[in-house]
């Protein structure tokens, strides 16, 4: 499997200094290095099952955007995004409700991790079509729990969940799927994913013979319910994530917050806004203040 990795922030070695962490955190939430960890954790599962005519994209931003899609895994099986979680505790998936349970009760959870998997998913469908990829069938997302001690109770939900202990069966089935792409097709797919073509420049690849379509996945209902909307507006893909939405709100509401790139970029400093700088020099202040009293309490000893 090859791995294409476009993770920010990171250096050379795949490693975080303190600044890039801090601005990580600011940007993609507190949790994101925890998350990361996470990833390379099942990338290394699959990485041992998955041959050749299968790439892994991670943390790849879709051009026009700010979206980062976690893992886009492009196979001769079709397109497939994963949502690696280092959540803890007992789970419910059920349709699109994705609860804790406590005390033997379920209760929803502060971040629904099911309709945030499907929104990705979503995202990568549409910047696909936009490249002329003919989509064997609609991309599924799959939500990945990499802590043993998370458990959840799946009852038929609109995302494939897969606990720690089922990364390497996945991997597999995966391997045994119906192939419906060439391997030369799927590194030419993942590079246009990476290298975007203008839209002048794309031309759309031959239709997958109709034998060989398959079947639409769980999230048949949101993406059929989707086709009756306005289409997309192609001149951006920013997403509004709206953590509770239902299916059918997804569905409906996943029309592009439009951020072209040159406002994207306006008003930024080293890629940050003004409130994520105030955060970052107010944690730096901090940290300076410590040093300098550690210092002055080391002379003072002396």
């Amino acid at each position: 499997m090859k791995i294409i990795d476009k993770t920010p922030l990171v250096d050379s070695k795949g490693q975080f200094n303190l600044v890039a962490r801090l601005q990580g955190s600011l940007t993609h939430g507190f949790n994101w290095p925890a998350e990361l960890e996470a990833q390379s954790k099942v990338i290394a599962q699959m990485e041992r099952v998955l041959e050749k005519g299968f790439v892994l994209i991670r943390n790849h931003t879709l051009p026009g955007s700010e979206v980062v899609i976690p893992l886009i895994l492009v196979g001769t099986n079709g397109v497939t995004v994963l949502y690696v979680t280092n959540v803890k505790g007992f789970f419910e998936a059920k349709g699109d409700q994705w609860n804790t349970i406590v005390n033997g009760r379920a209760q929803p959870a502060r971040i629904n991790l099911l309709t945030r998997v499907i929104r990705y998913a979503r995202a990568v469908q549409v910047f696909l079509e936009r490249q002329g990829i003919p989509l064997p069938a609609i991309v599924e997302g799959v939500l990945i729990t990499a802590d043993p001690g998370a458990h959840v109770e799946s009852m038929r939900p609109i995302a494939r969940v897969v606990m720690s202990d089922a990364v390497k069966p996945f991997a597999n089935s995966l391997l045994q799927a119906q192939a419906v792409w060439r391997a030369d097709l799927v590194y030419d797919f993942a590079d246009r994913i990476v290298n975007p073509r203008p839209p002048q420049e794309v031309v759309p690849a031959a239709p997958l013979p109709p034998a060989q379509a398959t079947p639409a996945a769980r999230a048949q209902a949101i993406f059929t319910a989707s086709e009756q909307v306005k289409p997309f507006d192609t001149n951006d893909l920013g997403f509004a994530f709206e953590e509770n939405a239902s299916p059918m709100e997804i569905a409906e509401k996943d029309q592009p917050v439009a951020v072209p790139a040159a406002a994207a970029g306006r008003g930024r400093i080293l890629g940050m806004t003004f409130s994520q700088v105030l955060i970052l020099g107010i944690l730096l202040l901090c940290e300076i203040c410590i040093v300098i009293g550690f210092a002055g309490l080391m002379l003072t000893n002396r």
